[in-house]
């Protein structure tokens, strides 16, 4: 039979309008008001649901409602992220992500970083989003309850930007929105203690902000939303122990799912309605205890975002700087008998969890490693992707300072998380003085920021590998002034190799 559903499609139709793929790439990139077919209605059981608030206010939200901070933070972040993704161009899993999306290549669609190439606008975000992913050096948002890297979303918002013809200043409210979405829910949903991934946040605010930039009706999102909450749950066991590619691609692949749920919302298929509160839902079916929603907007969630000094997981920030402050107090390494890091329960269980992370085998094993940061910064003075390869994974005398390092729980701490990620770090000499540093706030952090030119040298480290100097000024000069490109997608090829 082909009765038409509740909100004015038959099935047939929206099988037929996902069948011709350039039919949903063509309706990207029109507004909502232009499409033939009707859109959607949201059901009324979803009236002051979680989805349909964050539906609301991705419709509502303007640039010209963005405080000028904002802005500006937000370039920022573009800036660091499109950086992250040019650096890890050519790592080992990019290059799979990379083949994958060669494979689909298409003449319509969206464009890859770095390699310049079309493909479908699924892939080019899942292509984009291991390379921003891979050297973990992109921002991050912490809190007592988890957190993760939001800027993983840009791999959705600048495919999809390019994909419908936006703005500049259409991407930048897009960030911004995507970041409340992920900031705000990173708040209340205690993905830490139910063992969930940050995908599970990612995938919402991903969908959010390119749903924004398709030009879905506040309907199409709510339907978006449940779609993707509602097939997109992911669990934490890819950052235990010893850590797969997986981590480098868990935020990918929930951007790529996200623009998929926005397409088929589009297209007329419908979500699950009430996908957070139903008796199947998420409270219920997932997190075991319901959760409301902060207030969006001011303080916007984006300023409290960081932005990363070493590539490095978020919780060794702290560690590697005090590591490089100790350096002082010592001439050789040969002279630490003991090294005492004192920090949370959380950065403990991230970073600290196993005998892994004493010796690392895996590239993803060894950025999410404090004690082998610590050893590392201690030894050279830096760290940087180049020790997470051999021959520094068996280095026996960088290991065996490595197992001198022990890592301390801190009710202080703790306390302090919310803040910031407290690191006391201390040597203890073999003559037996013990030297000692305190860091609080990391070079990065929002209460420590970078400054511009700080954020600029980070980015030319990143991209001079592949980017001549006279085309990384111009790209800086650019992404300075996204606010008045007519076209966001732009930036892309920008980056091409």
């Amino acid at each position: 039979m082909n009765n038409p559903d509740a909100f004015g499609h038959s099935r047939r139709e929206i099988l037929q309008a996902l069948a011709t793929a350039s039919a949903v790439v063509t309706a990207a990139t029109l507004p909502a008001s232009a499409q033939e077919t009707a859109p959607p209605r949201a059901s009324a059981t979803s009236e002051g649901t979680i989805a349909q608030t964050l539906a609301d206010y991705a419709v509502k939200l303007r640039y010209e409602d963005l405080p000028v901070e904002v802005v500006r933070t937000v370039k920022r972040t573009i800036i660091d992220t499109i950086g992250c993704a040019i650096g890890g161009y050519e790592a080992g899993p990019s290059q799979i992500a990379l083949k994958l999306a060669r494979n689909a290549s298409a003449t319509q669609g969206a464009t890859v970083f770095c390699g310049g190439f079309k493909t479908s606008h699924d892939l080019a975000v899942f292509a984009n989003g291991v390379m921003i992913r891979y050297l973990d050096f992109n921002d991050g948002y912490i809190t007592p309850k988890g957190g993760g890297h939001p800027s993983d979303t840009l791999a959705s918002l600048i495919s999809t930007a390019e994909v419908a013809g936006r703005s500049g200043r259409d991407l930048i409210t897009a960030t911004a929105l995507a970041y409340e979405a992920f900031c705000k829910l990173a708040d209340v949903l205690d993905t830490r203690s139910i063992g969930l991934d940050q995908a599970t946040i990612l995938g919402p605010a991903a969908v959010i902000g390119a749903s924004r930039l398709m030009g879905l009706t506040p309907g199409q999102m709510v339907h978006a939303i449940g779609i993707t909450v509602g097939g997109n749950t992911a669990i934490n066991q890819g950052r235990v122990g010893t850590l797969s590619n997986w981590k480098d691609f868990a935020c990918a692949e929930a951007s790529r799912k996200a623009i998929f749920s926005a397409q088929l919302a589009q297209a007329g298929m419908t979500g699950p309605s009430r996908v957070f509160e139903g008796p199947s839902g998420f409270f219920n079916a997932i997190s075991r205890k319901p959760f409301e929603l902060p207030k969006l907007g001011e303080p916007y969630g984006i300023m409290r975002a960081f932005t990363k000094r070493f590539p490095l997981g978020q919780y060794s920030q702290t560690v590697a700087e005090a590591a490089a402050q100790l350096r002082a107090f010592f001439k050789s390494t040969d002279e630490i008998a003991e090294i005492n890091i004192r920090v949370s329960q959380n950065a403990i269980k991230i970073m600290a969890d196993s005998p892994d992370k004493w010796r690392p085998q895996s590239h993803e094993t060894a950025d999410h490693s404090m004690p082998y940061a610590a050893a590392v910064v201690l030894m050279d003075g830096t760290i940087d992707e180049h020790y997470y390869e051999d021959p520094y994974l068996h280095d026996e005398r960088l290991l065996a300072l490595v197992a001198r390092v022990r890592a301390i729980h801190s009710g202080e701490a703790d306390l302090r998380e919310k803040d910031y990620n407290l690191c006391d770090f201390e040597v203890v000499l073999k003559s037996g003085e013990r030297k000692a540093v305190r860091v609080e706030y990391h070079r990065g952090h929002f209460k420590n920021p970078m400054t511009d030119a700080e954020m600029e040298e980070k980015f030319r480290s990143l991209v001079r590998k592949h980017l001549a100097a006279d085309r990384t000024d111009a790209l800086l000069r650019q992404l300075w002034a996204l606010e008045d490109m007519p076209k966001a997608g732009a930036l892309i090829e920008m980056t091409k190799v």
